[in-house]
């Protein structure tokens, strides 16, 4: 079993703060009811903590088009491998209250009314006991109690490399929603997957909080050197993190443009791998990076696309269904992941940038 104790020693006690946090479901669920009561929407972001920008881009999108938003913080034990990174995972409670605190939208009101401004409602911060009162375990084997999987999507892309992470993402996210009972849901494009995945699981449950319709697909935000934003990076050194990290980005670029020029799957996944190991070859730094995995997927059933497949021979038999081109790259002992969506996001349900 996990330690719960070293898992949450970074949140024993909680900051002050100006934003409500609640401990309990009940807790929580009590302030859920007067928003009930009140016939108001609420907007929800799912999160681990060691908020970026990219979190407060979903943060923000929730205040635009929902009178409450809540966002929880709770470090998944069952998505974490026994050799995976849970006791180390990035904790950083105060400076996410801190941040969230400053975050504000500007409304238009109605008729002769003045502009409302929005700011996050309430932060959701339960404990592991909270969340699994059966206990979790990071072995599979030795877990006890309910756990939610969406069968037949899981094991592609990144569930190849982290065969029971989508198990413990579907549990936990099935609890929070049906925690928080959100009106609407929002969740970044780096984790395409995962958000497509939990969409599909929506609909199978015939969940209303949220409807299949309200879970939605934020792009993703990058920093200048066109590296995914992730809490993960801060295991980056500087130079990891300027100088190696993007060639992953850099790679799926080379991709899509010779997707767009239809070369095979076969000849752009070689091109592709050859722009990483050209990264790390010119390093000048010692540094241990390797390609975990590049790949073309169905974004329907996540199954990866023929080696001879051809942008036109897609675009001839599926119309104007897009494509997954994602990708995983280890430096170091971080593991760092992305996606371009290929063809028209919007079919997805990618929101469109403002």
């Amino acid at each position: 079993m996990i330690r719960t104790s070293r898992a949450l020693s970074s949140i024993s006690s909680i900051p002050s703060s100006t934003i409500p946090v609640y401990r309990t479901v009940e807790s929580y669920r009590a302030w859920r009811r007067k928003a009930f009561e009140e016939k108001k929407s609420v907007g929800f972001v799912a999160t681990m903590g060691a908020l970026h920008d990219g979190h407060l881009s979903l943060v923000k999108k929730s205040l635009e088009a929902n009178d409450y938003t809540v966002l929880s913080i709770f470090v998944n034990p069952a998505q974490f491998a026994p050799h995976e990174d849970l006791a180390t995972y990035p904790r950083t409670l105060p400076r996410d209250l801190e941040q969230l605190e400053t975050m504000s939208v500007s409304i238009p009101g109605f008729g002769s009314a003045g502009p409302v401004v929005r700011k996050p409602t309430a932060v959701f911060l339960p404990t592991v006991s909270e969340m699994y009162p059966s206990g979790i375990s990071q072995d599979v084997t030795e877990q006890k109690g309910t756990f939610v999987e969406v069968k037949g999507y899981g094991h592609q892309m990144e569930g190849k490399t982290r065969p029971n992470f989508f198990r413990g993402v579907a549990t936990v996210v099935t609890k929070l929603f049906n925690a928080v009972q959100p009106t609407q849901t929002y969740f970044g494009q780096k984790d395409i997957q995962q958000a497509l995945l939990l969409r599909r699981m929506t609909r199978d449950l015939l969940m209303a909080h949220p409807s299949p319709e309200n879970v939605h697909i934020v792009p993703t935000e990058r920093g200048k050197s066109g590296l995914a934003l992730s809490s993960r990076n801060a295991y980056l050194t500087p130079y990891e993190r300027e100088q190696i990290a993007p060639a992953l980005s850099k790679a799926l670029r080379q991709a899509s443009d010779m997707w767009s020029a239809s070369h095979t799957t076969a000849e752009i996944l070689k091109a592709a791998a050859r722009v990483v190991e050209d990264k790390a070859a010119q390093a000048t730094e010692p540094v241990d990076m390797r390609l975990d995995y590049i790949q073309f997927n169905d974004p329907e059933t996540f199954e990866p696309l023929s080696d001879e497949m051809t942008r036109s021979e897609w675009e001839t038999n599926d119309k104007d269904r897009p494509v997954l081109l994602s990708g995983a790259m280890w430096v170091g002992k971080t593991r760092l992941i992305d996606n371009v969506v290929l063809g028209d996001t919007k079919r997805l349900g990618v929101m469109v940038e403002a």
